[in-house]
């Protein structure tokens, strides 16, 4: 595990599941079995700051984690830093040599 993760804030992720819904349609959710903890290292990639009342305030992250974390697609959420964040891009695997493998994934904070 490289230094940067290995160092890096304790997260929350629910991974995702496949359930039937009412209608008996497949749907994609985030896992409410309950949150994995995780050490991820933090990349901030892009923000747009509100200016004007009732615009939005968008702030995209590159989380990087391990490469044993499975089951997270853009369905899962996060929790890090004392807010809720969204998956916006599948996760990218990373092989390298074994201490260096690793997720990358962006997230989005939700407004």
């Amino acid at each position: 595990m490289s230094r940067q993760r290995r160092r890096g804030q304790e997260v929350l992720v629910w991974k995702t599941k496949v359930v039937t819904d009412r209608r008996g349609n497949q749907v994609v959710v985030a896992d409410a079995d309950g949150p994995h903890k995780v050490r991820a290292a933090f990349v901030p990639q892009r923000s747009a700051r509100a200016e004007v009342p009732g615009q939005q305030q968008i702030n995209i992250t590159r989380m990087i984690v391990d490469a044993d974390l499975e089951d997270v697609r853009l369905w899962s959420r996060v929790e890090a830093m004392g807010t809720q964040w969204d998956v916006v891009t599948p996760p990218a695997y990373h092989h390298g040599t074994r201490k260096t493998r690793h997720w990358s994934i962006d997230i989005r904070e939700r407004p």
